[in-house]
């Protein structure tokens, strides 16, 4: 694998600009893999760099490649290969057939609320004596609370079926259980050693888990639950397609991998987004200004997503849930509007919390020498720190815990670099830990306020002992090498084949050398930060139209006339439906390997 030296991004964020320097790595193959390659793309009729990309995948026949380009729904696994999964279909319809009260619980963030959004709409078809509840981020914390057991106590529930949490509440459901409520748990988050006392516990990430596959995001295993019942019940999985909106908007918005089962119900969950959305999502569309759009699943990270999400960030998930079970287009655009507001709100805090932690760490004495990222205010706001610990990875490249105050603990989010487990690195420190849960990439904490001390410089002890020299700064992987004369409609109708794109499907980064400006190339932008490209390169007369997003530095040099390399996506162009647009990752002048 070739090396290349580090090159410079800008990342604005407000008045001040942060470098973010990154390393090109080219994706190598052996003469034989490269022979396999172009056999593969010949027999498809497609480009061969598109061969690589699928022997990447682990494809290595045209039947997997038209398997994987054309995913059906009949590839889903039989639902009841999940442990526990007919205990809790029998669960479910006894409480049918009893006619006790149902409550549907979930988590506050997307993949909580869209979970919840979907069982509770597949059952209510069904059956009236069902509630759905999300507990307040700031008055309950994360996952079962006990408050929300009492409510359900108080309005006469017998069985909880909980999503996207529940997996580490032993306490709590100990507690439903003393109260006559049973549990069916369906999560995704890494269990611990002792799982909870539910009547059942779909979980994929089980130690014992029976299930062929393990990455289901909350809404997936949720998905999952209602297929089983489906089949118990005889009706048609056809009634189930309409729902397939909700799992790719939590596949999307969890960062799950994208790969498997996750491919199969992402691809169709998008064509139903396209073609005929629920009437909660199509009004967030619309207030999106994506009605005329086909919708990517960048779409739903950047836009769909941060609305679901900044409910329960700065009011409650509940009113959420309430925008993506409505069934009047009318009031969904107010809600939707209303969820609008909240987001612009969250972009407010989102930035000015961003400064202030950048001030902090800009301050650090020793903040060249930290693998890792631990900062606490009290002051600041919980809603955000996720958001705020997101940004810090972005730019300092480093594994990054945010704390803020919530009574008596300190609670909060972890993010993590590309290949480093920052859920192991917090586990590590769990004797300091009041609660913590997540993923890989992504997590949440609390802890007394008197650990915090103790937990930064533990945590950063474990990082720095367990993070690879190459996590330590941001690399664009490279898949290949192209002229622009190698990218035609044809090359681009081949490539979105390859969606949806995500987690172990990554959106293929390509390399062009010796490209010019045009001679047209101009910087825009509110802040004038972007630069929108007209380029040449040396081998073919074809101008390309560029935008390279955040990169205004580099601009005086490409007016030079000199030559530069780019690494770039190939987007189709959002105002001139049909023409391929370059969405440059990076610049560097030519020459510098």
């Amino acid at each position: 694998m070739r090396i290349l030296p580090k090159c410079h991004r800008t990342v604005k964020k407000k008045k001040k600009q942060y470098i973010m320097n990154y390393e090109w790595k080219f994706k190598s193959q052996t003469p034989e893999e490269t022979e396999e390659a172009k056999l593969l793309a010949k027999e498809l009729g497609i480009h061969p760099i598109f061969g690589k990309l699928l022997l990447q995948r682990n494809i290595h026949t045209a039947k997997e490649a038209r398997k994987f380009f054309r995913p059906q729904l009949t590839g889903l696994h039989d639902p009841f290969l999940m442990n526990d999964m007919e205990i809790a279909v029998k669960r479910l319809n006894k409480a049918l057939g009893e006619k006790e009260r149902i409550m549907v619980y979930g988590d506050y963030d997307v993949d909580g609320c869209t979970a919840v959004a979907l069982v509770y709409k597949f059952l209510q078809q069904f059956y009236s004596n069902i509630d759905y509840y999300i507990p307040d981020r700031y008055d309950e914390g994360y996952g079962v609370s006990i408050k929300g057991v009492d409510y359900a106590h108080s309005t006469g529930v017998k069985l909880i079926i909980v999503l996207d949490c529940g997996i580490k509440a032993v306490e709590e459901i100990a507690y439903a259980k003393e109260k006559g409520i049973d549990f069916i748990i369906c999560d995704h988050h890494v269990p611990d050693e002792i799982l909870p006392p539910a009547y059942a516990i779909l979980n994929p990430k089980r130690t014992d888990s029976t299930y062929p596959y393990p990455h289901l995001s909350g809404c997936g295993v949720g998905f999952k639950f209602m297929q089983a019942f489906a089949l118990s019940n005889g009706i048609e999985f056809s009634q189930l397609i309409p729902l397939l909106d909700l799992c790719a908007v939590s596949i999307a918005s969890d960062i799950v991998p994208i790969m498997g089962e996750n491919r199969i119900l992402a691809y169709h969950g998008l064509k139903q987004l396209n073609s005929n959305p629920s009437i909660g999502l199509k009004a967030i569309i619309d207030i999106c200004g994506l009605g005329e759009k086909e919708l990517m699943m960048t779409d739903i990270i950047f836009k769909i997503g941060p609305r679901i999400n900044a409910s329960g960030r700065m009011q409650n998930g509940k009113e959420a849930v309430e925008l993506l079970i409505e069934r009047d287009y009318k009031a969904a655009l107010e809600k939707a509007s209303q969820i609008n507001q909240y987001n612009e709100q969250r972009k407010d805090l989102d930035k000015s919390m961003t400064e202030e932690a950048n001030h902090i760490v800009e301050n650090l004495n020793d903040k060249n020498e930290k693998k890792a990222i631990v900062i606490y205010n009290e002051e600041w706001h919980k809603g955000v720190i996720g958001i705020v610990a997101s940004r810090l990875t972005e730019i300092y490249y480093r594994p990054s815990v945010v704390l803020t105050r919530t009574d008596d603990l300190a609670t909060g989010s972890a993010r993590s670099v590309s290949g480093f487990d920052v859920y192991k690195a917090i586990e590590s420190c769990r004797d300091l830990l009041e609660n913590f849960g997540g993923h890989t990439y992504a997590a949440g904490l609390s802890m007394k306020v008197e650990h915090v001390e103790e937990f930064s410089r533990r945590f950063e002890h474990y990082v720095e002992q367990h993070i690879e020299p190459e996590q330590t700064h941001a690399i664009l992987d490279i898949d290949g090498v192209l002229d622009f004369r190698e990218i035609t409609h044809k090359f681009h109708h081949d490539l979105k084949k390859f969606n949806p794109f995500g987690p172990d499907n990554p959106k293929p980064i390509f390399s062009t050398f010796h490209v010019y400006d045009y001679g047209t190339s101009k910087v825009v932008g509110r802040e004038q930060e972007h630069i929108k490209l007209e380029l040449v390169d040396n081998k073919s007369n074809n101008v390309m139209n560029g935008i390279a997003f955040g990169q205004s530095s580099q601009a005086r040099y490409i007016k030079t006339k000199r030559s530069f390399d780019i690494c770039y996506t190939v987007e189709e162009n959002t105002h001139k439906r049909g023409e391929v647009q370059l969405q440059i990752e990076d610049i560097r002048p030519t020459g510098l390997d």
